[in-house]
């Protein structure tokens, strides 16, 4: 439904995920600016903006708001009124509330801005450094059952790194479970904590995670982001085509390397005739 492009601004404002200092100057413009803030929880965002002084009128609206405060928004922007929306911690919309608002204030034309800005999952991936330049993410995953599996089946076969949020009283079922789904071996993090006090990042096999987890190195306490690595190339050769036939194509390519032939063009030209992943064997030099 088209009503008007007349009408508020929305504005999906990211806070800070730990550390009150991260706010933008751009955000705390905004804050200041608009007569409303709809927030997951007003306490939560009372501290903040007592931290900066910003008298702002919050009201609440979360995942559990009844339809009626989503209606009331809404009126509130078709009559003019500018808006801020907020959550606990990073960015509305990304495993917070908040999709639905946007989604029905674009669907009748209105102006929505982002204001990014602190983010659990970019802070992760940084900190990590195992996720590379492609990544997945999937939020937190199903507690049970067949679309757990499922979901655990997906991420054992993407060929890019995943990263999720799980709370930290499930995090050694959910290691455990990505080790016998992903590999013992397979690469991981814990990041807990991010920008907090007590901010942890440990890296490490998936099974060497779990057992961190278990025997107490890693505290079962906090807000936790995982990043699973993507699976290996010469693992995942190795298990595809048999070690042999790896063998023997990391020795041609080694033969036209030391015939003169450049690295990646060696690779390139093994792994047309043989079908292996040409950067494997590139790397594997």
């Amino acid at each position: 439904m088209t009503v008007s492009t007349e009408g508020g601004t929305l504005y999906v404002v990211a806070t800070p995920i730990g550390n009150l200092g991260d706010i933008t100057l751009r955000a705390l413009d905004v804050l200041r600016a608009v007569p409303l803030i709809a927030a997951e929880d007003t306490r939560v965002a009372r501290r903040l903006l007592a931290r900066y002084e910003i008298p702002t009128r919050t009201i609440s609206y979360h995942a559990q708001s009844e339809p009626g405060r989503r209606d009331a928004l809404l009126a509130h922007l078709r009559g003019g009124g500018d808006l801020a929306l907020v959550t606990d911690a990073g960015t509305p919309g990304i495993s917070d509330p908040g999709e639905d608002l946007v989604a029905g204030w674009a669907a009748e034309a209105g102006r929505v801005v982002p204001l990014p800005g602190a983010s659990a999952v970019l802070a992760a991936i940084a900190a990590s450094g195992i996720a590379g330049p492609r990544w997945g993410f999937e939020g937190f995953l199903p507690r049970r059952g067949r679309e757990r599996r499922a979901r655990l089946a997906r991420i054992a076969s993407d060929d890019r790194a995943t990263v999720i949020f799980e709370a930290a009283n499930r995090l050694a079922a959910t290691l455990g479970d990505l080790a016998a789904a992903c590999g013992l071996e397979r690469r991981g993090a814990v990041c807990r904590e991010l920008t907090k006090v007590h901010e942890q990042v440990v890296l490490g096999s998936l099974a060497g995670l779990e057992a961190a987890v278990r025997d107490g190195s890693i505290p079962t306490r906090g807000e936790v982001v995982l990043v699973i690595g993507a699976p290996d190339e010469l693992a995942t050769a190795n298990a595809t085509e048999g070690a042999p036939a790896l063998d023997a194509a990391l020795e041609a390519v080694d033969g036209l390397v030391a015939g003169g032939l450049g690295r990646a063009e060696a690779a390139r030209r093994v792994a047309a005739e043989t079908g292996l992943p040409r950067r494997a064997l590139y790397r594997a030099g």
